[in-house]
């Protein structure tokens, strides 16, 4: 796939990508096309939480909150943990969390008229 070289930054292609990985980083971006789902995600790359609390932090009604939820983890893209009676959510892992820092910083960038990086 592609391989970024750790000193300089930049990007070297190696090979093309496969058609079953373009599929499922196209997945991924629709998953993460949705305002509330973006904005779950966002809460979700810190650290576990549960539906009332993620509920509370984007301002959306529980209930809307699950489906979105459902959708995520269906898509690979939240992984659950029982504690007790309760359901915890957290992000995938480290490539689910860079991606969500990456887009939100790069539309940080876009909004505040920050010059992109190479």
């Amino acid at each position: 796939m592609y391989a970024r070289d750790n000193v300089s930054g930049a990007t070297q292609t190696q090979e093309q990508p496969t058609s079953a990985q373009v599929n499922s980083a196209v997945d991924a971006f629709r998953m993460l096309s949705d305002a509330t789902r973006l904005r779950l995600m966002w809460q979700l790359a810190s650290g576990e939480l549960d539906v009332n609390s993620l509920s509370e932090a984007v301002g959306v009604a529980r209930p809307s909150v699950s489906q979105h939820l459902a959708k995520l983890r269906l898509a690979g893209l939240v992984d659950t943990r029982r504690d007790g009676r309760r359901v915890l959510y957290r992000a995938r892992d480290g490539h689910v969390r860079a991606l969500i820092a990456e887009a939100l910083f790069h539309a940080d960038h876009e909004v505040s008229g920050l010059p992109p990086h190479d």
